[in-house]
């Protein structure tokens, strides 16, 4: 053995002994404290294991507090509402996504369930989940009749799932709720629109394929019912094309992946080129289109293929609702400083309120009463609605029957130089 060996393990054997006299002396020293207040000596050489078991136990508590919050900050970051209850029903947890989701804060452990959700439809499934012993998925939506007081659900949709805990945990069933009423909405329109697509699409081809029978039926037509045919048939495969070319322009506003083609454009300009091109309509129309501008037209940022839409959108719809004459037609903007305002008014016939909230609904029109008159697709203030949002900004509409009609357009001029 080495020097260095021998003095390392003199060491040790020094640090050991010093280990244990101060072991000892702590004995010692507890052993007194607890003989002082009435401890017998068994009991007083128990409590120090008892003490370090104790603290044990803490750290143990303190770590699994710990995760739990861990556990219940990871679950406020999901956007679905998770719930766990007994086998009673009761709520045990709850996360702070199920409070926006149900739009009240009231979800303290202890409540039944159906104070919380108050909706027959959520407990029953989770009955079954605890009952059957298996995983249950529902899709529900919820009715006036099914809304609790204080709360505004009506006519949401929620996807609720729920399954048994095990008995390890505690029992009972943990429950899912997320809101679908985005993706529902969507569901429904976009049902709506082959629905009222294809009426409208049939409705001139019915007609077309009409009279091409009619005319393979005459073996000698004339040349007056050979004309008028045509002519009918011309104007309905134009009104085809039109609503096709419409459906296709909703559809590109609406694809996310559709970029816009941004640049600089005259807005006064935009808008007299779109009034041109209505310039048929108005042969032998009593119909006034007055612009009012700044000197130098205006300035905005945006795709204008768009922008044409959207002012002969407007400015068609005045022409085609409003057939009495005097008709005035005012294409206005005013600039500030971080919009600007794009009206169309008019002085014609209005719109009823109840017809308001509809407008911009595909393929809803006004005004039944000549709506055989009108022939328009029913899109052309749908694209105005999407063009608009599209570029940031936002459309109103306001209306006295009767007296006017304006369509205002905010849009921001972020990238735009007045």
């Amino acid at each position: 053995m080495t020097t260095l060996s021998l003095v390392l393990l003199i060491l040790l054997v020094a640090c050991i002994i010093d280990i244990a006299r101060r072991e000892r002396r702590w004995l010692q020293r507890w052993e007194g404290v607890a003989k002082s207040i009435g401890l017998r000596a068994r009991d007083a050489n128990q409590l120090p294991e008892q003490a370090m078991a104790l603290y044990r136990a803490r750290q143990v508590a303190e770590e699994q507090a710990g995760q739990r919050r861990v556990f219940e900050t990871l679950l406020d970051e999901i956007t679905q509402g998770l719930v766990l209850v007994d086998e009673n029903l009761r709520v045990r947890y709850a996360n702070q996504p199920l409070k926006k989701i149900l739009l009240h804060a009231d979800s303290r452990s202890g409540r039944a369930l159906i104070e919380v959700v108050r909706d027959h439809q959520i407990t029953d499934l989770v009955q079954v989940a605890i009952t059957e012993k298996r995983h249950a998925t529902r899709r529900i939506q919820v009715l006036p009749s099914d809304v609790g007081a204080g709360t505004n659900l009506s006519g949401r949709h929620f996807l609720i799932e729920s399954a048994p805990l095990p008995a390890t945990s505690g029992g009972g069933a943990w429950l899912m709720i997320q809101d679908v009423t985005e993706t529902a909405m969507t569901e429904q329109i976009r049902k709506d629109f082959v629905a009222n697509a294809s009426h409208e699409l049939r409705t001139p081809l019915t007609i077309i394929n009409g009279y091409i029978e009619m005319l393979q039926d005459d073996s000698a037509p004339n040349a007056a019912v050979m004309k008028r045919s045509l002519g009918v048939m011309e104007k309905h495969g134009k009104r085809i094309a039109r609503i096709i070319e419409d459906m296709l322009a909703i559809s590109r506003l609406e694809d996310a992946r559709s970029s816009l083609n941004l640049e600089p454009f005259n807005v006064r300009t935009c808008a007299q080129d779109a009034a041109d091109h209505l310039a048929p309509m108005l042969e032998g129309r009593d119909v006034k289109i007055e612009f009012n501008f700044p000197k130098d037209g205006g300035k905005l940022e945006g795709d204008r293929f768009y922008w044409d839409q959207v002012f002969t959108n407007l400015i068609e719809n005045s022409i085609k609702e409003n057939t009495k004459p005097g008709l005035v037609i005012c294409v206005s903007g005013e600039w500030q400083k971080d919009h600007c305002l794009l009206k169309v008014s008019d002085n014609g016939i209005g719109i009823p309120a109840h017809d308001l909230p509809f407008v911009f609904k595909r393929f809803y029109r006004g005004n039944k009463h000549h709506s055989s008159q009108i022939k328009g697709t029913g899109l052309g203030l749908s694209i105005v609605k999407r063009a608009v949002e599209a570029h940031g900004g936002k459309v109103e509409l306001t209306s006295t029957p009767g007296s006017e009609t304006t369509f205002t357009m905010r849009m921001p001029l972020l990238h735009t130089e007045a």
